[in-house]
């Protein structure tokens, strides 16, 4: 079970995965400092208020605090956004790498440069004979028409 757990641990997905969850949380710390110190004081110019954080209600002997939820839907949607455009622009790269790559191995193929193929590979010593032989003149093998390999 040690082994099986060294394995899966040394894999490049492990380490991939762990170094975007720190990036990750790098990110986030970002992102709250960019909605609190930049787009609430921007929204706080609307309605007056700086810090969601304050906002509140009272039911009973429970305190809602719907400010600090506010703040935090901003947050998510900032990040949200970010990871959409990030995600959208490598596909884009990705599909315009593989239409790259796809351009550059389909060349244009005229009936006139196929040939019909004149030699067979046997299937005993793997050697080119002609197409239509029957015996192998390398291993003197018999060769029948589901045991030719076709070069």
């Amino acid at each position: 079970m040690l082994k099986e757990f060294k394995e899966f641990a040394t894999k490049g997905n492990v380490f991939d995965m762990a170094i975007g969850v720190i990036v990750g949380g790098a990110f986030q710390k970002i992102v709250t400092s960019l909605v609190n110190d930049i787009i609430m004081p921007f929204v706080a110019i609307f309605t007056g208020k700086v810090n969601f954080d304050d906002l509140t209600f009272t039911i009973g002997n429970s305190v809602i605090k719907y400010g600090s939820f506010i703040t935090t839907i901003v947050d998510f949607l900032i990040i949200a956004f970010s990871i959409f455009i990030a995600i959208r622009t490598f596909t884009r790269l990705n599909n315009k790498t593989k239409e790259n790559i796809q351009k550059l191995t389909n060349k244009d193929i005229k009936e006139d440069d196929i040939e019909e193929a004149t030699t067979k590979l046997c299937p005993y010593c793997y050697s080119e004979i002609d197409i239509k032989a029957t015996r192998c003149a390398h291993c003197t093998s018999v060769l029948e028409d589901s045991d030719v390999l076709e070069s």
